[in-house]
């Protein structure tokens, strides 16, 4: 007995020692070992964050030219499905060494599978970025993301429309949605042009005005649906009625159709993120004719700032894929410290990123023609500075889906009050 008891112990001895070596768990991690000589990053948009890993992968492989790095372009869902299906397989095989996660998503991942992605609080500096992008990016205290673009919201609008309705830069400085409003039915007036254009089943304006007061479809926990009372949003809904009641809005039903609406003069303006500056350069005739104002802060709400958010994402490390710390090193000395790195993604994709220190580099100060001379992506930047922090949960859009319906019927007749309790009690039977 004594022998076999030996035996077994020599075996498993044996057994740790072989794992030890390049293809255990130290190769999957990436640590301690052999180095791994491939990482393999998946992204969506090869116009931008496909094009910002090229950059990236171009700078780092100066110093690392042995590192082969894999940039495989998918679209979001097609992501957010792969990514799904691997973790829920419970093996790594397939998954990619680093994924891009959008923001209003990245919780639902974290709060799921927190050991499938390395921890990175200790790889990167999380205060070096804006601190509403810690929220989706951290998980019970640990800094698991590294944060990328700013999905930094501006109101993006057509001066020589409003000036013939009677508006310079300056009305559009510390204005309210009602102001706003009342814009709108002047310019609709005087030039016969809608104000802006919205999809019906897209809610992003409603998530830009509660997110600059601060709130959310969830409570702080980011799992507690909070709707029937939420001041931010019941004003948010009422000013959306208030802009349809106007007859300034006009209507897409998809994005060709709403950077159509901008660029054909359709509408006088856009309150949208920042990466819809290249939408209104492709319509080179109006250079000069746009620029871009502070978002409409909520009149409502005491602690609304002219400051808010729409998309965004961060980089992820698996942490169980082979490469791992080779993946990390990759991301924390570019997209996690590089500041020469994001003047030139401002400077050739226009990526305005969410590493501070960068901002106060040359192309960020530099007149922008299109804009009317305006230095927009110094004005970007000193917003996203202001952007309220706030947890957004891991149902940011089922509970939309649900708001999407309300708001039809908010439209129709329904009372307000009875729309947002309607749509807390659909909330808390799905998502609870």
């Amino acid at each position: 007995m004594k022998k076999m008891w030996v035996l077994m112990l020599v075996t498993v001895l044996l057994l740790s020692a072989c794992s030890s070596g390049g293809g255990g768990k130290e190769a999957a991690s990436g640590g301690g070992g052999e180095k791994a000589k491939e990482i393999t990053i998946w992204a969506w948009d090869k116009a931008f964050n496909v094009a910002a890993l090229e950059q990236a992968k171009a700078i780092y492989q100066k110093e690392n030219p042995d590192l082969k790095i894999n940039i495989i372009e998918n679209a979001q869902d097609a992501i957010i499905q792969k990514l799904n299906t691997g973790l829920n397989s419970g093996t790594s095989s397939g998954l990619p060494n680093v994924v891009l996660i959008e923001d209003y998503r990245a919780q639902s991942f974290l709060s799921a599978y927190p050991d499938a992605f390395k921890d990175l609080s200790s790889t990167i500096k999380a205060s070096d970025f804006a601190e509403y992008k810690i929220g989706p990016t951290s998980y019970e205290g640990k800094q698991y993301g590294i944060p990328f673009d700013s999905g930094v919201a501006g109101l993006y609008y057509r001066t020589d429309l409003l000036e013939e309705a009677g508006y310079k830069a300056a009305d559009l400085q510390d204005i309210t949605w009602d102001d706003y409003i009342k814009i709108g039915e002047a310019v609709k007036a005087k030039t016969g042009k809608e104000l802006l254009s919205l999809d019906p089943n897209d809610l992003g304006i409603i998530r830009m005005m509660i997110q600059t007061a601060g709130k959310w479809y969830t409570a702080e926990d980011g799992k507690t649906p909070d709707l029937n009372n939420n001041p931010a949003l019941k004003e948010a809904f009422e000013t959306y009625k208030k802009m349809m009641d106007a007859n300034i809005v006009k209507l897409h039903s998809d994005w060709s159709q709403f950077v159509a609406n901008a660029n054909n003069g359709a509408v006088a303006t856009i309150p949208t993120g920042n990466w819809f500056s290249p939408s209104v350069r492709q319509e080179a005739s109006q250079s000069g004719k746009w620029a871009v104002a502070p978002m409409p802060k909520m009149a409502g709400q005491a602690n609304s700032v002219h400051a808010s958010n729409l998309g965004g994402s961060s980089w992820y490390i698996m942490n169980d894929v082979p490469g791992a710390d080779q993946a990390a090193d990759f991301m924390a000395k570019t997209f996690g410290s590089d500041k020469e790195l994001y003047q030139e993604l401002l400077t050739k994709i226009g990526a305005i990123g969410t590493y501070t220190p960068a901002v106060d580099g040359e192309a960020y100060n530099k007149p922008d023609e299109f804009f009317s001379g305006q230095k927009i992506f110094a004005d970007f930047a000193n917003w996203t500075k202001e952007i309220p922090k706030v947890n957004y949960g891991s149902n940011t859009y089922a509970i939309e889906d649900i708001l999407v319906v309300e708001m039809q019927a908010y439209l129709n007749g329904k009372s307000i009050d009875d729309v947002l309790n309607d749509a807390q009690k659909q909330a808390e039977a799905q998502l609870n």
